[in-house]
């Protein structure tokens, strides 16, 4: 088994624990009300996109996600808060190195002793939650099963659909298919744009991700039989007879949106080891991204 297949399967004690831990970090965690900021790289600013979509949803207040390279600085927040499983990410802590004593900030890891907890004015460390495979699984879904417990939006029935996930076999014609689209609504477009990057990293496969809506306007347009199109969440009226239209394979999403993702990374394992991959050690890739000065 590699690292990847144990870490993915270890996600529903990890979101268990994360939840119960949730009430303790609250003091730290966005408040209701706060002008928030979101941001991480890769997986982490994904996991961002979905956390802002939920915080907004909830009426909690206007939350913004961003690529810690792309943090406009000349807009104001009660509080930013930084996802990154090693605390080592460069732009990441460039970042926080400009907003501190400026703006308050919390970070979300799984290191103690990684360098963000010198620069984050608070840190939550998700350690049970660490991984070796550069590819990341349980950390991403860890830290937004916290935040999405802190909204008060987690329920038990989220791990019992991840055991579903983990548990039956996944969708018959997936593993044929030589393309791969992922469709979201709402929080789940930042789902849907991570689990195109799952299937990039670990299956050097060709995947596309877009806002439900949007996939109407053009990209359908590259859909045919050997097309996947899998939809995390609630579909648009219509739009799952239009692909089918095109002769393409169509996944309804049946579980919650964050459940349907570890199947998604179970596919990602599946079509690596189909190609003869490693999906421990991605092409071109490493454990977190250390830029030199």
């Amino acid at each position: 088994m590699t690292h990847v297949e144990d870490e993915l399967t270890s996600q529903p004690e990890c979101w268990q624990r994360a939840a119960e831990q949730a009430p303790a970090h609250a003091p730290v965690l966005p408040a209701p009300g706060e002008r928030v900021a979101v941001t991480g790289c890769g997986t982490s600013y994904f996991m961002a996109q979905a956390v802002a979509a939920l915080r907004e949803g909830a009426g909690q207040g206007e939350t913004d996600a961003f690529a810690a390279s792309e943090f406009p600085h000349h807009r104001a927040y009660d509080r930013v808060v930084a996802l990154t499983r090693s605390g080592t990410t460069t732009e990441v802590l460039h970042l926080l190195d400009r907003l501190k004593g400026r703006t308050p900030t919390t970070a979300l890891t799984a290191d103690p002793a990684g360098p963000v907890v010198s620069l984050a004015d608070e840190t939550v460390v998700l350690g049970h939650a660490d991984e070796r495979s550069v590819v990341q699984t349980r950390f991403a879904t860890t830290a937004l099963t916290l935040l999405r417990a802190h909204l008060g939006l987690h329920t038990g029935r989220v791990v019992e659909d991840a055991r579903t996930a983990l548990a039956a076999p996944l969708p018959e014609g997936l593993m044929d298919c030589t393309q791969f689209t992922f469709l979201g609504r709402g929080w789940t477009v930042g789902l849907a744009n991570e689990a195109g990057l799952k299937m990039r990293e670990a299956a050097l496969a060709w995947t596309e991700a877009y806002p439900a809506m949007e996939y109407r306007h053009g990209p359908i347009s590259v859909t045919t039989s050997g097309t996947a199109t899998w939809m995390l969440g609630d579909a648009p009226k219509g739009l799952a007879g239009q692909v089918r239209d095109t002769g393409g394979l169509w996944i309804e999403g049946t579980l919650d949106p964050l459940a349907e993702l570890v199947r998604v990374q179970r596919l990602a394992v599946a079509v690596a080891a189909a190609r003869g991959l490693d999906p421990d050690r991605p092409r071109h890739l490493t454990r977190s991204v250390v830029l030199a000065p």
